[in-house]
């Protein structure tokens, strides 16, 4: 099962501030560029498939976990220190990979064996799967800095370095414009706007009306939920479309508070009927600004994920059915069924939602809404089990 050591590193991405050395109009931080990261990879991704390449969606998704936690652990070393280390000094770069790999160890140690040697795999294989997989996961990760460059670039253009940035950034995306998807961004294809549209969602501060440490955006939280959501699959030996679905369900799962901001669950609930209108209005939006800027079959995929998103489902024959995720694993837990676990999908936005206040609550900042959030979720989870996972017992790791 996850551990709460796990899940507490993963947030401290959330207070890793990066361009730490520049001037920045707003915070820019780990998780919110590896969020950023992801949904860019899964934009080439899907751009290769179209030209009938094979995509490993497996190693993309672990591959952008693995790497966040890399950073995170190796949070003082700046990255162009980084890329220096690996590129003109193989031996002290395995040394620091094996050092990272010592401080991980023991938080993984609650979820399935083969993850560990997966993370293993990851740290010390020169070859980290097959060159497409590598490509797509290289150019996400340079494009999500090039973004955020430019927001540097607009506040001070005369900065020291600026120009000398910039021109490495674009010599380092170079090499990526054979991926269908670097051209269409870089030739400014409609799917920049998406990617502009849901880098933006970086801006909105979640809990906007709770003083909170560290600040969290709706951007980065996804991307968390979207982290527990993986583990969550491994841990019932999901089939690869599953973790697929679960992971990129819920990373977009809040993609239509782009167009309606993050309104509180008590505010959503205070008049009857009040969530299901906010949903309908959501559904509306998505489908005439998100569509619009998705390629042909794209925001049908995308729907899938975002509509209804707590609720578990399976398609047959084409059509949606909603199930429970009990039944999903004794049934038709294979790729063929298309299942997405919903019931994870909430039960990771609470965990996201409860790291929230248990974090600003340890660093002395304990109002009402913290902490009565904090005793609804541990409440609401009360002897639940799902799938055969203990979510009380997840959440009684954070009250040992």
């Amino acid at each position: 099962m996850l551990k709460r050591e796990l899940a507490l590193q993963l947030f401290e991405a959330f207070s890793m501030q990066r361009w730490n050395d520049m001037i920045r109009p707003v915070e820019l931080t780990e998780m919110d560029k590896h969020a950023h990261k992801m949904i860019i990879a899964y934009c080439l991704g899907k751009y290769e498939e179209e030209k009938g390449r094979q995509v490993n969606w497996d190693t993309i998704i672990t591959g952008g976990i693995f790497e966040l936690l890399r950073r995170i652990v190796i949070s003082d070393i700046k990255s162009p220190i980084y890329r220096k280390i690996k590129k003109l000094h193989p031996d002290v770069f395995r040394q620091l990979n094996k050092w990272v790999y010592e401080q991980l160890k023991p938080m993984f140690e609650g979820l399935p064996k083969e993850m560990n040697t997966e993370l293993k795999r990851y740290l010390f294989d020169t070859n980290k799967g097959d060159d497409l997989t590598k490509k797509i996961l290289e150019a996400s990760h340079i494009y999500s800095s090039f973004w955020e460059f430019q927001i540097i670039k607009k506040v001070h253009p005369t900065g020291y370095k600026i120009e000398e940035i910039e021109r490495v950034l674009k010599n380092d995306l170079e090499p990526f414009l054979d991926l269908a998807g670097m051209r269409k961004i870089i030739c400014k294809g409609k799917i920049l706007n998406f990617v502009d549209l849901c880098g933006q969602l970086r801006f909105q501060i979640r809990w906007s009306q709770t003083p909170r440490l560290p600040k969290t955006s709706v951007l980065g939280h996804m991307l968390l939920v979207a982290i527990f959501c993986y583990f969550f699959a491994r841990e019932v030996n999901a089939c690869s479309k599953r973790i697929y679905n679960n992971f990129f369900s819920a990373l977009f799962h809040d993609l239509p508070e782009a167009m309606t901001r993050d309104i509180l669950s008590p505010i959503k609930r205070s008049v009857e009927g009040m969530p299901e209108a906010i949903s309908k209005i959501e559904e509306e939006l998505a489908e005439k600004e998100i569509s619009p800027l998705l390629e042909d079959g794209w925001f049908e995929e995308i729907k899938y994920f975002t509509r209804n998103e707590y609720e578990s489902k399976i398609k047959i024959k084409g059509r949606v059915k909603h199930v429970t995720t009990e039944k999903i694993n004794e049934k038709y837990n294979s790729d063929g069924y298309a299942p997405i676990d919903g019931e994870f999908i909430k039960i990771a936005d609470d965990l996201s939602a409860y790291l929230e206040a248990y974090t600003a609550n340890d660093l002395g900042l304990n109002s009402k809404h913290l902490q009565d959030g904090r005793r609804k979720i541990e409440e609401k989870y009360k002897g639940r089990i799902i799938a055969g996972i203990s979510i009380e017992a997840l959440f009684a790791d954070f009250v040992r």
